[in-house]
């Protein structure tokens, strides 16, 4: 038999440094994860600190970074790194995405040398864990309507600020050790949305985990607060003033969706084929019957595409750089068609196929978060809208 991506060859289009990537990182999922994926599922729990320090002896925190104890590797290495994690669980993406893609990206793009010195190069080795706090609980899509405001407290360049509001749905939040965090200053200050770095054992900081999950259960979610929240004026992001700045840190995040949703993809097509070949029904294999089979075509046909685009548009990244608008293409389409091949599998696996026995399941009420998060279809849409007329349909 011939594995569903082996038909597209997609190997060939790989070097022989992002195979060996992807084969360490498939290796540790393999061997490290995959036996308790399950167990953490059902438990909603996840051993972040230690799976972090792991992670981070493996270069694959902030790999595609450069500096600072990060490895450096090509956007496309990393793409591959995200799809071999989420094979495994979105939420093992999700730990690496936010610490990377988000806490890690936005102080190395927007922060002071001092900032990058102290936080990087113990983040990349998974000693200080980060999370990134934009969304709140009324400003999802919309985080422009943000109601978390930074003040002045004081006159000059030296004076500290002061912040106050919530977030919400923030991935490692009550296990982070730094968060970065933005919020719309007070007109005295410019009315500008600004970052700072704040170090979670700062007084009047506090995170709380949410619970009753159906989705991302191998995941760390929470609910920040910030409740008259003192900071230096060395904590903000001095190179991030407006929306732009948290925007180019989603850009960035979305593009490892593009890859790891195809890896949850990929991990239901492989279980399905399995099962199909294993599963005995009327006298022969599951396998042998052309509905199953017309199933398991269109599904790898969908992975395959997914797959050529995405590689597609690492290449572009690594080389002449890739759009916003190019990235919501990615992320739309791996999105949509990863959540409809786990669907589709299930149906294959019958009622084996909700029992975690199976990792089927588990994958599609994950990936109904990673459809939301980071952009959700609706707003991939409007992004692409806006490219292909020029109007702006948001408002």
């Amino acid at each position: 038999m011939t594995s569903p991506l082996g038909l597209f060859d997609t190997d060939s289009l790989l070097s022989d440094e992002e195979r060996a990537i992807r084969d360490t990182v498939r290796r540790w999922v393999d061997e490290k994860a995959r036996p308790h994926l399950g167990s953490w599922y059902e438990s909603a729990s996840i051993p972040g600190r230690e799976l972090s320090k792991e992670l981070g002896s493996l270069g694959l925190l902030g790999m595609h970074l450069e500096g600072y104890g990060c490895a450096g590797t090509s956007a496309t290495a990393y793409g591959l790194a995200c799809m071999e994690l989420e094979a495994g669980d979105s939420g093992l993406r999700s730990l690496v995405s936010v610490q990377g893609s988000l806490a890690m990206y936005a102080i190395w793009k927007h922060g002071s040398q001092a900032q990058k010195q102290e936080w990087l190069p113990r983040m990349a080795a998974g000693e200080a864990i980060g999370c990134f706090g934009l969304t709140e609980p009324d400003f999802g899509s919309d985080p422009g309507g943000m109601r978390t405001r930074a003040r002045r407290s004081g006159t000059g360049e030296e004076a500290d600020w002061i912040l106050n509001g919530n977030k919400m749905w923030i991935t490692n939040g009550s296990i982070a050790d730094v968060a970065v965090i933005w919020a719309r200053a007070d007109e005295a200050a410019g009315g500008r949305i600004r970052g700072f770095v704040v170090p979670t054992d700062t007084p009047g900081f506090s995170a709380h985990e949410i619970k009753q999950k159906l989705s991302l259960r191998a995941s760390v979610t929470a609910e920040l607060a910030l409740d008259d929240v003192r900071l230096p004026a060395s904590a903000v992001l001095p190179e991030a003033e407006g929306l732009s700045g948290p925007l180019s840190c989603l850009t960035e995040a979305r593009f490892g969706i593009i890859f790891g949703a195809l890896g949850a993809a990929r991990d239901c097509l492989e279980t399905a084929l399995r099962y199909a070949g294993e599963r005995e029904i009327f006298d022969k294999p599951l396998a042998g019957f052309q509905l199953t089979q017309a199933k398991l075509a269109d599904m790898t046909l969908e992975l395959g595409k997914g797959m050529l685009l995405a590689l597609h548009l690492g290449r572009l990244k690594d080389s002449v750089g890739i759009a916003p608008a190019q990235v919501s293409l990615g992320k739309l389409n791996s999105t949509r068609e990863a959540i409809a091949i786990a669907r589709e599998c299930r149906t294959i696996l019958g009622a084996a196929g909700i029992t975690l026995e199976h990792p089927v399941m588990r994958h599609a009420n994950n990936l109904e978060s990673v459809l939301t998060y980071e952009g959700t279809s609706e707003v991939h849409q409007l992004v692409i809208g806006q490219a292909l007329t020029g109007e702006s349909a948001y408002r």
